[in-house]
Protein backbone atom coordinates (compact mmCIF):
# COMPACT_ATOMS: atom_id res chain seq x y z
CA UNK A 1 0.00 0.00 0.00
CA UNK A 2 0.71 3.23 -0.80
CA UNK A 3 2.24 5.60 1.95
CA UNK A 4 -0.35 8.22 3.49
CA UNK A 5 1.10 11.49 4.09
CA UNK A 6 -0.07 13.88 7.07
CA UNK A 7 -1.15 17.19 5.79
CA UNK A 8 -2.47 19.95 7.95
CA UNK A 9 -3.87 22.81 6.22
CA UNK A 10 -4.04 25.91 7.64
CA UNK A 11 -6.24 28.55 5.56
CA UNK A 12 -9.30 27.10 4.63
CA UNK A 13 -10.98 29.43 2.30
CA UNK A 14 -11.49 28.71 -1.18
CA UNK A 15 -7.95 27.74 -2.49
CA UNK A 16 -7.25 26.18 0.91
CA UNK A 17 -10.63 23.55 1.04
CA UNK A 18 -10.40 22.77 -2.67
CA UNK A 19 -6.72 21.88 -2.10
CA UNK A 20 -7.60 20.23 1.02
CA UNK A 21 -10.67 18.41 -0.80
CA UNK A 22 -8.04 17.52 -4.08
CA UNK A 23 -5.41 15.70 -1.39
CA UNK A 24 -7.77 13.64 0.14
CA UNK A 25 -10.02 12.85 -2.97
CA UNK A 26 -6.40 11.66 -4.40
CA UNK A 27 -6.08 8.87 -1.11
CA UNK A 28 -2.61 9.75 -0.68
CA UNK A 29 -2.94 12.40 2.11
CA UNK A 30 -5.18 12.20 4.94
CA UNK A 31 -5.82 16.34 6.09
CA UNK A 32 -6.65 17.97 9.14
CA UNK A 33 -7.74 21.71 8.30
CA UNK A 34 -7.62 24.33 10.75
CA UNK A 35 -10.84 26.65 10.59
CA UNK A 36 -11.51 30.05 11.90
CA UNK A 37 -14.16 31.83 10.69
CA UNK A 38 -16.23 29.04 8.86
CA UNK A 39 -15.49 26.19 11.96
CA UNK A 40 -18.88 26.62 12.93
CA UNK A 41 -20.57 26.04 9.58
CA UNK A 42 -18.56 23.48 8.47
CA UNK A 43 -18.21 21.82 11.92
CA UNK A 44 -22.25 20.76 11.94
CA UNK A 45 -22.45 20.93 8.42
CA UNK A 46 -19.62 19.66 6.55
CA UNK A 47 -18.12 21.52 3.06
CA UNK A 48 -20.30 22.38 0.47
CA UNK A 49 -18.83 22.25 -2.38
CA UNK A 50 -20.05 23.01 -5.98
CA UNK A 51 -16.99 21.54 -8.37
CA UNK A 52 -16.35 21.52 -11.94
CA UNK A 53 -13.68 18.44 -11.64
CA UNK A 54 -14.51 16.91 -8.33
CA UNK A 55 -17.28 14.74 -8.13
CA UNK A 56 -17.39 12.93 -4.90
CA UNK A 57 -17.27 13.86 -0.89
CA UNK A 58 -14.01 14.10 0.75
CA UNK A 59 -13.98 15.96 3.85
CA UNK A 60 -11.03 16.73 5.87
CA UNK A 61 -11.28 16.55 9.79
CA UNK A 62 -11.67 19.71 11.18
CA UNK A 63 -9.85 21.89 14.13
CA UNK A 64 -10.50 25.53 15.07
CA UNK A 65 -6.59 25.60 16.86
CA UNK A 66 -3.31 24.97 15.45
CA UNK A 67 -2.45 21.22 16.52
CA UNK A 68 0.79 21.50 19.14
CA UNK A 69 2.32 18.43 18.11
CA UNK A 70 4.42 18.02 21.37
CA UNK A 71 1.82 18.86 23.63
CA UNK A 72 -1.12 16.83 21.81
CA UNK A 73 1.54 14.32 21.22
CA UNK A 74 0.76 13.77 17.81
CA UNK A 75 2.07 12.21 14.89
CA UNK A 76 4.56 14.76 13.22
CA UNK A 77 2.87 16.03 9.87
CA UNK A 78 4.63 15.71 6.53
CA UNK A 79 3.72 18.79 4.78
CA UNK A 80 1.39 22.04 6.30
CA UNK A 81 -0.29 23.69 3.25
CA UNK A 82 -0.45 27.07 3.95
CA UNK A 83 -3.48 28.78 1.98
CA UNK A 84 -4.02 31.85 4.57
CA UNK A 85 -3.66 35.30 3.12
CA UNK A 86 -0.06 36.37 4.06
CA UNK A 87 -0.62 39.73 5.86
CA UNK A 88 3.08 40.42 6.47
CA UNK A 89 2.59 43.75 8.69
CA UNK A 90 0.03 42.17 11.48
CA UNK A 91 0.83 39.47 14.09
CA UNK A 92 0.73 36.46 14.38
CA UNK A 93 2.75 35.88 11.45
CA UNK A 94 2.30 32.78 9.69
CA UNK A 95 5.85 31.63 11.03
CA UNK A 96 4.07 32.37 14.18
CA UNK A 97 0.81 30.59 13.23
CA UNK A 98 1.92 27.25 12.09
CA UNK A 99 5.14 27.03 14.57
CA UNK A 100 3.58 24.74 17.11
CA UNK A 101 2.48 22.20 14.23
CA UNK A 102 5.87 22.28 12.66
CA UNK A 103 8.84 19.04 13.61
CA UNK A 104 12.08 20.44 13.53
CA UNK A 105 13.91 18.40 10.28
CA UNK A 106 10.55 16.47 9.31
CA UNK A 107 7.60 18.83 8.26
CA UNK A 108 8.04 20.23 4.71
CA UNK A 109 6.01 24.06 4.69
CA UNK A 110 4.14 24.72 1.58
CA UNK A 111 3.08 28.06 1.23
CA UNK A 112 0.64 28.67 -1.29
CA UNK A 113 0.55 32.40 -1.39
CA UNK A 114 1.61 35.00 -3.42
CA UNK A 115 4.07 37.69 -3.33
CA UNK A 116 7.98 37.68 -3.18
CA UNK A 117 10.34 36.83 -0.16
CA UNK A 118 7.52 35.30 1.56
CA UNK A 119 10.04 32.29 2.46
CA UNK A 120 12.11 34.39 4.43
CA UNK A 121 10.79 34.46 7.67
CA UNK A 122 9.51 30.86 7.28
CA UNK A 123 13.19 29.86 6.87
CA UNK A 124 15.24 31.83 9.91
CA UNK A 125 12.33 30.40 11.91
CA UNK A 126 12.77 26.87 10.79
CA UNK A 127 15.85 26.76 9.21
CA UNK A 128 16.10 22.95 9.09
CA UNK A 129 12.49 22.81 7.43
CA UNK A 130 12.23 22.51 3.42
CA UNK A 131 10.08 25.48 2.29
CA UNK A 132 7.87 25.24 -0.78
CA UNK A 133 6.75 27.12 -2.85
CA UNK A 134 3.46 26.99 -4.48
CA UNK A 135 1.45 29.69 -6.95
CA UNK A 136 -2.19 28.53 -7.49
CA UNK A 137 -4.02 29.06 -10.23
CA UNK A 138 -7.44 28.29 -9.98
CA UNK A 139 -11.35 29.70 -9.89
CA UNK A 140 -12.78 29.20 -6.65
CA UNK A 141 -14.88 31.47 -4.20
CA UNK A 142 -16.20 30.70 -0.58
CA UNK A 143 -19.85 32.08 -1.63
CA UNK A 144 -20.79 31.74 2.66
CA UNK A 145 -18.81 30.22 5.32
CA UNK A 146 -18.02 26.68 4.25
CA UNK A 147 -19.48 26.60 0.85
CA UNK A 148 -17.00 26.90 -2.00
CA UNK A 149 -17.64 27.48 -5.89
CA UNK A 150 -15.17 25.92 -8.08
CA UNK A 151 -15.43 26.93 -11.75
CA UNK A 152 -11.99 27.00 -13.08
CA UNK A 153 -9.07 24.34 -13.38
CA UNK A 154 -6.86 23.68 -10.57
CA UNK A 155 -2.91 24.41 -11.89
CA UNK A 156 -1.11 24.35 -8.51
CA UNK A 157 3.02 25.10 -9.84
CA UNK A 158 5.37 24.07 -6.73
CA UNK A 159 9.37 24.39 -6.30
CA UNK A 160 11.62 24.20 -3.25
CA UNK A 161 12.76 27.77 -2.19
CA UNK A 162 16.00 28.03 -1.43
CA UNK A 163 17.21 26.96 1.65
CA UNK A 164 21.00 27.36 2.27
CA UNK A 165 20.89 24.77 5.23
CA UNK A 166 19.26 21.98 3.17
CA UNK A 167 20.81 20.05 0.17
CA UNK A 168 19.10 20.84 -2.69
CA UNK A 169 18.35 17.13 -3.48
CA UNK A 170 16.58 17.12 -0.16
CA UNK A 171 14.23 19.69 -1.16
CA UNK A 172 14.07 18.90 -4.83
CA UNK A 173 12.82 15.51 -3.44
CA UNK A 174 10.08 17.06 -0.88
CA UNK A 175 8.63 19.23 -3.90
CA UNK A 176 8.47 15.84 -6.08
CA UNK A 177 6.54 13.97 -3.39
CA UNK A 178 4.02 17.24 -2.52
CA UNK A 179 3.28 16.96 -6.44
CA UNK A 180 2.70 13.15 -5.87
CA UNK A 181 0.28 13.21 -3.64
CA UNK A 182 -1.18 16.74 -4.86
CA UNK A 183 -1.83 15.10 -8.33
CA UNK A 184 -2.96 11.96 -7.19
CA UNK A 185 -6.87 12.71 -7.86
CA UNK A 186 -5.89 13.00 -11.62
CA UNK A 187 -8.25 16.02 -11.71
CA UNK A 188 -5.61 18.58 -11.08
CA UNK A 189 -2.71 19.87 -13.12
CA UNK A 190 0.49 20.06 -10.54
CA UNK A 191 3.58 20.82 -11.84
CA UNK A 192 7.75 21.07 -9.92
CA UNK A 193 9.12 24.16 -11.53
CA UNK A 194 12.07 24.81 -9.77
CA UNK A 195 12.73 28.63 -11.36
CA UNK A 196 10.94 29.89 -8.64
CA UNK A 197 11.58 33.34 -8.66
CA UNK A 198 10.60 33.75 -12.67
CA UNK A 199 7.36 31.99 -11.72
CA UNK A 200 6.47 34.80 -8.68
CA UNK A 201 7.87 37.52 -10.89
CA UNK A 202 4.99 36.45 -13.27
CA UNK A 203 2.22 36.32 -11.13
CA UNK A 204 3.08 39.44 -9.69
CA UNK A 205 2.28 41.17 -13.14
CA UNK A 206 -1.52 40.72 -12.03
CA UNK A 207 -0.87 40.76 -8.45
CA UNK A 208 1.15 44.07 -8.24
CA UNK A 209 -1.16 45.85 -10.44
CA UNK A 210 -4.49 44.38 -10.95
CA UNK A 211 -5.34 43.23 -7.77
CA UNK A 212 -3.85 46.89 -6.65
CA UNK A 213 -5.42 49.25 -8.80
CA UNK A 214 -8.92 47.64 -7.95
CA UNK A 215 -8.38 48.38 -4.43
CA UNK A 216 -7.83 51.64 -4.65
CA UNK A 217 -10.36 52.41 -7.05
CA UNK A 218 -12.80 49.64 -5.91
CA UNK A 219 -13.48 49.21 -9.92
CA UNK A 220 -13.62 45.54 -11.19
CA UNK A 221 -11.32 44.71 -14.24
CA UNK A 222 -14.03 44.44 -16.53
CA UNK A 223 -14.99 48.20 -15.95
CA UNK A 224 -11.45 48.91 -16.14
CA UNK A 225 -11.33 47.65 -19.67
CA UNK A 226 -14.60 49.13 -20.62
CA UNK A 227 -13.59 52.45 -19.28
CA UNK A 228 -9.90 52.12 -20.62
CA UNK A 229 -8.06 54.96 -18.78
CA UNK A 230 -7.80 53.07 -15.37
CA UNK A 231 -5.70 50.59 -17.69
CA UNK A 232 -3.49 53.20 -19.19
CA UNK A 233 -2.74 55.56 -16.66
CA UNK A 234 -2.88 52.76 -14.04
CA UNK A 235 -2.26 49.08 -14.88
CA UNK A 236 -0.56 49.18 -18.15
CA UNK A 237 1.90 51.68 -16.08
CA UNK A 238 2.26 48.94 -13.11
CA UNK A 239 3.04 45.99 -15.41
CA UNK A 240 5.71 47.92 -17.12
CA UNK A 241 7.85 48.82 -14.35
CA UNK A 242 7.29 45.42 -12.72
CA UNK A 243 8.83 43.92 -15.77
CA UNK A 244 11.94 46.36 -15.78
CA UNK A 245 12.45 45.05 -11.57
CA UNK A 246 12.20 41.55 -12.24
CA UNK A 247 15.11 42.32 -15.49
CA UNK A 248 16.96 43.60 -12.90
CA UNK A 249 16.19 40.90 -10.41
CA UNK A 250 17.48 38.45 -13.26
CA UNK A 251 14.08 37.09 -14.68
CA UNK A 252 12.92 38.48 -17.97
CA UNK A 253 9.23 38.67 -18.86
CA UNK A 254 8.58 37.23 -21.93
CA UNK A 255 7.32 39.45 -25.08
CA UNK A 256 3.89 40.58 -25.11
CA UNK A 257 2.98 39.46 -21.33
CA UNK A 258 1.42 43.28 -20.24
CA UNK A 259 -0.89 42.55 -22.98
CA UNK A 260 -2.11 38.93 -22.03
CA UNK A 261 -2.07 39.93 -18.32
CA UNK A 262 -4.52 43.09 -18.95
CA UNK A 263 -6.32 40.78 -21.07
CA UNK A 264 -6.58 37.19 -18.94
CA UNK A 265 -9.40 37.73 -16.79
CA UNK A 266 -13.30 36.97 -18.62
CA UNK A 267 -15.60 39.78 -18.75
CA UNK A 268 -17.34 38.79 -15.73
CA UNK A 269 -16.94 41.90 -13.99
CA UNK A 270 -14.35 39.82 -11.60
CA UNK A 271 -12.68 41.59 -8.20
CA UNK A 272 -9.48 40.18 -7.21
CA UNK A 273 -8.61 38.91 -3.91
CA UNK A 274 -7.35 42.56 -2.57
CA UNK A 275 -10.32 44.70 -3.58
CA UNK A 276 -13.08 41.49 -2.02
CA UNK A 277 -10.72 42.27 1.23
CA UNK A 278 -10.69 45.63 1.60
CA UNK A 279 -14.97 46.01 0.86
CA UNK A 280 -15.07 43.55 3.66
CA UNK A 281 -12.84 45.81 6.27
CA UNK A 282 -10.71 43.03 6.03
CA UNK A 283 -6.34 43.16 5.85
CA UNK A 284 -5.37 43.05 2.37
CA UNK A 285 -1.48 41.05 2.11
CA UNK A 286 -0.29 44.40 0.80
CA UNK A 287 3.47 43.98 1.54
CA UNK A 288 4.78 41.21 -0.05
CA UNK A 289 2.60 41.93 -3.39
CA UNK A 290 3.78 45.33 -3.55
CA UNK A 291 6.17 46.21 -0.84
CA UNK A 292 8.23 43.79 -1.68
CA UNK A 293 9.11 44.43 -5.50
CA UNK A 294 9.35 48.30 -4.40
CA UNK A 295 12.20 47.70 -2.40
CA UNK A 296 13.75 45.12 -4.91
CA UNK A 297 13.54 48.26 -7.25
CA UNK A 298 15.13 50.33 -4.84
CA UNK A 299 17.90 48.48 -4.03
CA UNK A 300 18.51 47.50 -7.79
CA UNK A 301 18.37 51.09 -9.08
CA UNK A 302 15.51 50.78 -10.73
CA UNK A 303 12.94 53.33 -11.44
CA UNK A 304 8.86 51.88 -10.12
CA UNK A 305 7.14 55.57 -9.18
CA UNK A 306 3.91 54.47 -10.09
CA UNK A 307 4.61 51.38 -8.08
CA UNK A 308 5.67 53.51 -4.90
CA UNK A 309 2.58 56.12 -5.23
CA UNK A 310 0.47 52.84 -5.15
CA UNK A 311 2.30 51.25 -2.20
CA UNK A 312 1.73 54.49 -0.27
CA UNK A 313 -2.25 54.63 -1.14
CA UNK A 314 -2.30 50.91 -0.15
CA UNK A 315 -0.18 51.01 3.28
CA UNK A 316 -2.44 54.14 4.45
CA UNK A 317 -5.97 51.64 2.85
CA UNK A 318 -4.39 49.11 5.85
CA UNK A 319 -3.85 51.69 8.53
CA UNK A 320 -7.02 52.77 8.32
CA UNK A 321 -8.29 48.80 8.31
CA UNK A 322 -6.00 48.82 11.77
CA UNK A 323 -7.50 51.69 13.23
CA UNK A 324 -11.11 50.54 13.16
CA UNK A 325 -10.01 46.81 14.29
CA UNK A 326 -8.72 48.65 17.26
CA UNK A 327 -5.36 48.03 16.46
CA UNK A 328 -3.86 51.80 16.59
CA UNK A 329 -4.63 53.78 19.28
CA UNK A 330 -4.47 57.55 18.55
CA UNK A 331 -2.95 60.24 20.82
CA UNK A 332 -4.97 62.46 22.58
CA UNK A 333 -4.76 65.64 21.33
CA UNK A 334 -5.15 68.77 23.97
CA UNK A 335 -8.51 70.63 23.95
CA UNK A 336 -8.15 74.36 22.47
CA UNK A 337 -9.84 77.49 24.21
CA UNK A 338 -12.87 79.02 22.65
Amino acid sequence: MAEISNVLLVGSGAVGTMGAYNLESGGLASVTAVLRSNYAAVSSNGFNITSMDHASRADPSVRNTIPDVVKENLKPFDFIFVATKNIADVHPTVSEIIAPAVTPGHTTVALIQNGLNIEKPLIAAFPNNTILSGVALIGATETQPGSILHDDHDHLIIGPFDNPNIPLAVQLAAAKKFVEIYSASGKVDCELNENVGFVRWRKLLYNACYNSACTITRMDTTRMRIVKQPIDDLVRPLMLEICDISKAAGYQMPDGIVETMINVDPWSFFKPSMQQDIEKGNFIEFENIVGEPLREAEKLGVPAPTLKVVYGILKTLQWTTKENKGLVTLPQLPLTGA
